[in-house]
């Protein structure tokens, strides 16, 4: 009997080590991020080298900045590299490398690389990589730092969690595989990282006015930290604050507050739809050093000698940039359009014979016809500027050539106030089966309705002639 029982009592032990397994690969494969957090795994959702260099090192050297007297020397430089370091990511990871606004001699890459280095975000190649991944996948999952995740996640929880990395949207960056100073730079990154970022600037206080320790807290560790943090604030308040005059169907957004923190990178909407542009702000009063040294690079020469190091600006084409602009203020003018009362549609409106129009006046209706479309006037009698007995008169008439002239020449307002007041349309009216045809041809917002501008009203016929004008 046993023997009988022994293949299936094997398949059964089989199917489920099979089912363990599975389970056991299942697990593996769920990646940190995703796991709920415990007491044995949280310490696992942090990416500990990120916190280490963008949060740990930082508040250590504030805390060394309590001890540790801060020279004026020491201040000026701080302030200087500062500058210098948000330069390289500014001018160089972001405008030269990840958008190729530009281009720039080996001199000029060498030192923005250097720079870059010190402000310890990363490499050229992979800071480039996030932010063209950013470019792509806007406002999505794949965005390595979207805002839709939250303020916080896109200013610095990106950096300091575990995130799954084949989430993130990829990239083409095969043209810095071609750039010998984006290799080099990428290959000894943690060297150039220490040099750049704590020795050099402590050497320079040190050999320069005997402050190496300052040197180290102030022009390395906390400088380092202002620079981080002010690079972040692109990646937050730039998705948070502020206008968007050239698109809003995604977050970027234009706002001085930002561009003032970042070196001119908080004219975000702008840049977002035209990333190739080397300027984030073009009107002249704005807010952009990042611009204005590129272009002053590449403008410096030294005739024989010494080639402007910036060259090639690409600037998008001003008609294009206009016709955004437009297309943003005509939503706009949409959306403040659509809460005004500009009368019921004529479509919606019931056709009614004449006979039918003089019988409901004769019935005490105060009806007005004025080309073809019926209004009722009563509310309005009494308020009439005209007077009340030269309103009355037009009652059960119509009172087409009295609007537009016979008496007086009406204004705008006028039109836009009598065309609240239609009820009907009279069939064969005299102007409605022209308004028909030519009504398919009026210009459409960007809702789809027909946009009916100052003089197009269709109580207005004919050209104004020579009348006394009502106000």
């Amino acid at each position: 009997m046993s023997t009988i029982h022994e293949p299936a009592v094997f398949y059964t032990w089989q199917q489920s080590f099979q089912d363990r397994n599975s389970q056991v690969s299942i697990k593996k494969a769920t990646h940190i991020q995703y796991q709920d957090v415990t007491f044995r795994n949280w310490y696992k959702k942090i990416n500990w080298l990120n916190t280490t260099l963008v949060v740990l090192i930082p508040l250590y050297g504030l805390y060394l900045a309590k001890h540790t007297p801060l020279t004026r020397p020491t201040l000026l430089w701080s302030i200087a590299y500062y500058f210098f370091t948000a330069f390289g990511i500014t001018g160089g990871y972001h405008r030269l490398w990840s958008h190729r606004c530009y281009s720039a001699r080996p001199p000029l890459r060498l030192f923005l690389a250097f720079v870059g280095a010190g402000a310890i975000q990363g490499s050229i190649r992979w800071w480039s990589a996030n932010h063209r991944a950013h470019h792509r996948w806007t406002d999505t999952m794949k965005d390595p730092y979207s805002v839709m995740r939250g303020l916080l996640f896109s200013h610095i929880g990106w950096m300091v969690l575990n995130n799954d990395p084949k989430v993130k949207g990829r990239t083409d960056v095969s043209d810095l595989d071609s750039d010998w100073v984006v290799v080099l730079q990428h290959k000894h990154y943690g060297k150039c990282l220490l040099f750049t970022a704590w020795l050099f600037p402590m050497i320079v206080a040190g050999l320069g006015w005997g402050d190496w320790w300052g040197g180290l807290v102030y022009a390395g560790i906390i400088r380092a930290c202002f620079v981080q943090q002010a690079t972040f604030c692109v990646n937050s308040l730039a998705h948070w604050i502020g206008e968007q005059p050239f698109d809003d169907r995604r977050s970027p957004r234009d706002h001085v507050l930002t561009a003032l923190v970042t070196m001119g990178e908080g004219y975000h909407n702008f840049h977002h739809e035209f990333p190739s542009d080397y300027r984030n702000a073009i009107i002249w009063y704005q807010y952009d050093p990042t611009k204005w040294l590129i272009f002053l690079l590449s403008r410096i020469r030294i005739p024989g000698l010494v080639a402007p190091m910036a060259y090639d600006l690409k600037t998008f084409r001003e008609n294009e940039i206009e016709k955004g602009r437009l297309q943003q203020q005509q939503k706009a003018l949409d959306r403040k359009r659509a809460k005004l009362d500009w009368g019921i549609p004529l479509a919606q409106l019931p056709v009614v014979d004449w006979d039918d129009f003089k019988t409901r006046c004769a019935e005490g209706a105060k009806l007005v016809a004025i080309a073809g479309v019926i209004h009722d006037v009563e509310s309005f009698i009494v308020d009439h500027p005209g007077g009340k007995a030269l309103i009355a008169s037009a009652v059960g008439k119509d009172a087409t050539a009295l609007f537009n002239g016979g008496v007086y020449e009406h204004s705008n307002a006028a039109h836009n106030l009598l065309s609240t007041m239609r009820v009907g349309i009279l069939r064969g009216g005299q102007e409605v089966e022209i308004w028909k045809i030519e009504w398919s041809r009026l210009e459409k917002d960007t809702k789809g309705v027909a946009v009916m501008r100052a003089g197009e009203q269709i109580t207005r016929v004919g050209a104004p002639v020579a009348a006394a004008v009502a106000a």
